[in-house]
């Protein structure tokens, strides 16, 4: 009897090519969009912008987006949106600026003050889109406004009528704590590097980059942290069972309602965090501080490999689509460009994003 010979034709076993795997990857459209105005600027922008005091100088703009942009890309794994963080950015500051002005509490308490607001805030938003089963994108849009309007009433109530309050750098000076929070990170070492000529230095000698600015520390820590809770922890597979399907992870286990607490409260936490940096940084804050940000934020995240629908993204993909709007921001300075055209760059960008990250979730998924 002829012997029957059926070959194996199943999905499990079948070998998966480096250049597939490459191509489902969520980052890679950031990263290929990193390239592509990086080689675009060399050839159009002043050489200095890719000196050391360059790179810090449109680096401190992207992690001040990025540390948003993170954020935003956990909650949109997730499943979720929050239209809210640029206002949270100007809530939170008032908060904070408030908090050692006019109550007089030192620089420690008043940033636990304003991280628990911010946490309370996120809880809030993540309740009312749980337990009413609203759209996150009309929630959070609504406080998007909310949060503004706290923010103009409450500066005005602080200072007697102004949008702006001033003078909180004299509140925390000499203490330990604002090292963490402003300033440049490293000083002696960029110092050190100055005399033995490694970095370049003005005529009196004084390195032209005097450290790592704190807030580019921030974002580096921040997307770690973030790409080893997706790729490496149960909580980061919750966040994509979250977001995948919802009813699905639940009936498997999954905590769904309390992963999406914990993001909105993280997306909020972050933008407080941005709040603090760039009040002590500035030393006031205003009502306008974060205006449109959010979109700045959900755009990083898209271009990073986020899906509008969820289940699918990378937190160092963010980290990359960060680096290009700061790139562009103040890479557009460096060139005879007029720099209205980043309004263009940021909708095409978007546009681009979407259309990528749609083929390569056909891809990844078989529909192509």
């Amino acid at each position: 009897m002829a012997e029957l010979h059926v070959e194996s034709s199943d999905e499990r076993v079948k070998e998966i090519s480096l250049l597939s795997q490459l191509m489902k990857r969520p980052e890679l459209g950031a990263i290929a969009g990193l390239v592509l105005v990086t080689i675009f600027f060399l050839f159009t922008a002043d050489p200095v912008m890719f000196s050391l005091a360059g790179i810090m100088n449109f680096m401190t703009p992207a992690a001040q987006l990025g540390i948003l942009a993170i954020g935003a890309a956990l909650l949109m794994i997730g499943g979720e949106f929050d239209l809210s963080v640029g206002s949270m950015v100007a809530f939170t500051g008032m908060i904070f600026g408030a908090a050692m002005v006019t109550f007089g509490l030192p620089l420690y308490a008043a940033i636990i003050v304003t991280f628990m607001a911010a946490a309370a805030m996120g809880a809030v938003n993540g309740q009312i889109v749980i337990r009413t089963g609203l759209p996150s994108f009309i929630v959070t849009l609504a406080f998007l406004f909310i949060l503004r309007g706290l923010s103009l009433v409450g500066l005005k109530a602080a200072t007697g009528g102004s949008t702006q309050l001033r003078g909180i750098r004299a509140e925390y000076e000499g203490s330990w704590v604002a090292m963490f929070f402003s300033g440049d990170a490293f000083t002696p070492l960029f110092h050190w590097l100055a005399e033995i000529g490694w970095l370049d230095t003005f005529e009196n000698g004084v390195p032209k980059v005097d450290g790592i600015p704190v807030d580019i520390i921030w974002f580096v820590l921040i997307a770690l942290v973030a790409t080893w809770v997706l790729l490496r922890s149960p909580f980061g597979s919750w966040i994509f069972a979250a977001g995948g399907d919802s009813n699905a992870a639940s009936n498997s286990g999954v905590p769904v309602r309390k992963v999406k607490m914990c993001l909105f409260m993280l997306t909020a936490c972050c933008a407080a965090l941005v709040g603090i940096l760039t009040v002590m940084d500035a030393g006031s804050t205003d009502a306008r501080r974060g205006f449109q940000k959010e979109f700045e934020a959900i755009i990083a995240a898209v271009i990073g490999g986020c899906l509008l629908t969820g289940g699918y993204g990378s937190a160092i993909g963010a980290f990359f689509g960060s680096i290009i709007f700061g790139m562009v921001l103040i890479g557009l300075s460096y060139t005879n460009i007029d720099q209205d055209w980043y309004q263009v760059f940021l909708g095409g960008m978007l546009l681009i994003a979407v259309l990528f990250n749609n083929m390569i979730r056909k891809r990844a998924t078989g529909e192509l």
